[in-house]
């Protein structure tokens, strides 16, 4: 059996199973891209943002 069958088996054979794969997959998508591009934002904003200069304007009790 190669491996486009078993992958066809598992995951387009039956309808129900192929929609809940296709959402868990954007699902997972959405929210890898969301930490990613934060990330990414994070680092390349660094020192600029209000959470890296907070302490030079506010003062703690």
């Amino acid at each position: 059996m190669s491996l486009s069958t078993t992958f066809y088996n598992a995951f387009f054979k039956r309808n129900s199973v192929f929609v809940g794969t296709v959402f868990a997959g954007a699902f997972a998508f959405g929210i890898g891209f969301d930490i990613g591009v934060s990330k990414f934002y994070d680092t390349w904003n660094k020192g600029k943002q209000w959470k890296d200069i907070r302490h030079k304007y506010v003062q703690e009790e």
